[in-house]
C-alpha cells in the first residue's frame, strides 16, 4: 500500500462519487506520476478514515477520482492531545518545525512572537501546504491546526483550562553569566514528563537568542508551566522543537501505543 499515491482531499468520502482534483494533484497523478485510467490511489480528508480510490483523466489537464472503498476507519488512528508553540526562526528552519511536529503527531500548532524574535512575518498558508504534504507522506490520517501566530501572552491565554504547558528553558539564573550560569537551571524534560502522564499538553519553544529575562519569569511563574531542560547543550531552535516532541512522545504520547 505504501507504492500507492496517497492524497488529501477535502471532499466527503462516505458519500461522494467523482471528486475533481486541483491543478497541482492532477499535475502530479497525470504527468509526474504518468497514472493511466483506472490507476489506484489512496484519499483521506481528516474525518472519514482513508479510502482507495481510482484515477480518470478529465477535462483538459486535470484529474479526478472515484472512491471505491474504505481501508481504513478514523478512528482506527490514535489523536495525541499535543500543542505546539514555537517561536519562528529562519524560513528554512521554521518549515522543517512545521513538517516534523506533523510527522510527530501534534495536534495544533501556534507560531509564538516573543521579544526576541527575528521573523515576524508569519505565512500560515505556507505552513499548512508543508503540513498537509507532511501527513500524506506519514500515512496521518488528519492534519494538525495550524493558529495564526500570536503574541506570547496571547497564545498561553488561548489554551484550554489545566492544560499543561512544557517551557523548554536552556538559561539560568545568573546575570552576566553565559547563558545564565548554572544556578536556576530547568529540570531534565524526562523526569518532567513522567508525572505528566496522560494530560494534555503544549511544548513551548523559543527564538534564536531564547527567551528574555521577563518572559522567563513570567512563564516560570505561570501555574501550570513545567520548565525543562534538553540537556547540558544549547540547542538551535528547530532542534529543540524536534528533541522536545521525541520525547513527549516517547513518555506521554503514541509510540508506546
Amino acid at each position: 500500500m505504501a507504492t500507492i499515491p496517497r492524497l488529501y482531499v477535502d471532499a466527503p468520502l462516505l458519500t461522494s462519487g467523482v471528486i475533481a482534483l486541483d491543478d497541482e494533484q492532477s499535475n502530479y497523478l497525470l504527468r509526474v506520476l504518468r497514472l493511466e485510467d483506472g490507476a489506484p490511489v489512496r484519499l483521506f480528508n481528516g474525518r472519514d478514515g482513508e479510502w482507495t480510490a481510482a484515477v480518470r483523466k478529465a477535462s483538459g489537464k486535470r484529474a479526478e477520482v472515484t472512491p471505491t472503498g474504505q481501508i481504513r476507519t478514523q478512528d482506527g488512528q490514535i489523536r495525541t492531545d499535543l500543542t505546539l508553540l514555537f517561536a519562528p526562526v529562519k524560513k528554512d528552519q521554521t518549515d522543517l518545525i512545521i513538517e516534523k511536529a506533523t510527522e510527530l503527531g501534534a495536534a495544533r500548532m501556534v507560531p509564538v512572537l516573543t521579544e526576541r524574535s527575528q521573523t515576524r512575518t508569519v505565512r500560515t498558508d505556507r505552513f499548512r501546504k508543508i503540513a498537509l504534504e507532511a501527513a500524506e507522506q506519514t500515512e496521518r490520517l488528519d492534519l494538525p491546526e495550524i493558529l495564526e501566530a500570536a503574541t506570547l501572552d496571547a497564545a498561553l491565554g488561548a489554551l484550554p483550562e489545566g492544560m499543561a504547558v512544557i517551557f523548554c528553558d536552556e538559561a539560568g539564573d545568573e546575570a552576566g553569566a553565559p547563558w545564565g550560569g548554572e544556578a536556576g537551571r530547568a529540570r531534565p524534560m524526562l523526569e518532567v514528563l513522567v508525572e505528566l502522564k496522560e494530560r494534555p499538553a503544549a511544548i513551548l519553544t523559543g527564538p534564536e537568542g531564547g527567551f528574555t529575562p521577563a518572559e522567563r519569569a513570567f512563564l516560570r511563574g505561570r501555574a501550570e508551566t513545567y520548565p525543562v531542560s534538553l540537556g547540558p547543550r544549547i540547542l538551535r531552535a528547530e532542534t529543540a522543537a524536534i528533541s522536545a516532541m521525541t520525547l513527549w512522545q516517547a513518555v506521554c504520547g503514541d509510540w508506546g501505543k
